[in-house]
C-alpha cells in the first residue's frame, strides 16, 4: 500500500517493471512463482490505485486487492520457496504450504461470501473484510508468508524474508496511526532483493536438483 493513487500507480509501474526483468532472467523452472512475486506485487500497487481512485466503497478494484493478498499470496509465497528450495531443505517448507493453503481457504470463503469495503483515511487505506477467528487466521497467514522465506535454505530468501517481517511491523504501526502507508516502499526493496537472487542462481546443470 502506497500513501495516494499517484504514489501506488508509479510504485506499481516500477516493480512490474522489475518483475519482468526478474521473470525474463529465469534459467529454472522452479524459480519463476519466487522470480514473478515482484510482478505479482507491482500489480497489486496498480490495483489499489484503482482504489484510490474509486474513492474506496465496496468495489471491483477493493476486492481484487483483497484477493491477491488475502487468499493467493500465503499459497504463492510458501509453494514458490519450496519449489526454489535445494531438496536437503523441502521437508521442513510443506508446514508452510500445508498452513498457507488452511488459511487461504478460509479467507477465499470469506472473500466468496461477504463484501470487501475500503476507506481512505487521510494518507492510509482501510479494508474492510469480515473474518472469524482472525488471530488464528493471521498467525496462519505470518507463519505461511514469512515464516516459509526464513525457514528457507538460501540466504538471500531469508534476508528477503527478514526484510518483509520489518517491513510488515513497521507498515502495520504506521497504518494504526492513520500516518501513511508505506508497504510499497518495502516492496520496492524486496523487488530489489529477488532480482538479485534471480541473477545469481546457478543454471540447472550446475544446480542441484
Amino acid at each position: 500500500m502506497c500513501w495516494s493513487a499517484t504514489a501506488d500507480l508509479v510504485a506499481g509501474t516500477v516493480i512490474a517493471a522489475v518483475g519482468v526483468v526478474c521473470v525474463a532472467r529465469v534459467r529454472r523452472v522452479r524459480d519463476l512463482p519466487i522470480a514473478a512475486l515482484p510482478l505479482l506485487l507491482g500489480a497489486h500497487q496498480l490495483v489499489e490505485a484503482a482504489v484510490w481512485s474509486s474513492g474506496g466503497g465496496c468495489s471491483a478494484a477493493a476486492t481484487a486487492w483483497a484477493a491477491i493478498a488475502l487468499p493467493l499470496l500465503p499459497v504463492w509465497v510458501p509453494v514458490g520457496v519450496l519449489l526454489a528450495a535445494p531438496p536437503g531443505t523441502r521437508r521442513r517448507l510443506w508446514a508452510p504450504v500445508a498452513v498457507g493453503l488452511a488459511a487461504a481457504a478460509v479467507l477465499a470463503y470469506c472473500l466468496a461470501t461477504r463484501p470487501v469495503t475500503a476507506e481512505i483515511r487521510g494518507r492510509t487505506l482501510g479494508y474492510g473484510v469480515n473474518v472469524p477467528w482472525m488471530p488464528l487466521v493471521l498467525a496462519g497467514y505470518l507463519f505461511a508468508t514469512l515464516g516459509a522465506l526464513l525457514l528457507a535454505g538460501d540466504r538471500r530468501l531469508r534476508t528477503l524474508g527478514a526484510v518483509l517481517a520489518a517491513g510488515a511491523a513497521a507498515c502495520s504501526a504506521l497504518w494504526r496511526l492513520e500516518f501513511a502507508s508505506t508497504w510499497c516502499a518495502f516492496a520496492a526493496v524486496a523487488s530489489a532483493l529477488v532480482l538479485g537472487w534471480v541473477r545469481r542462481r546457478k543454471p540447472p546443470s550446475a544446480a542441484t536438483r
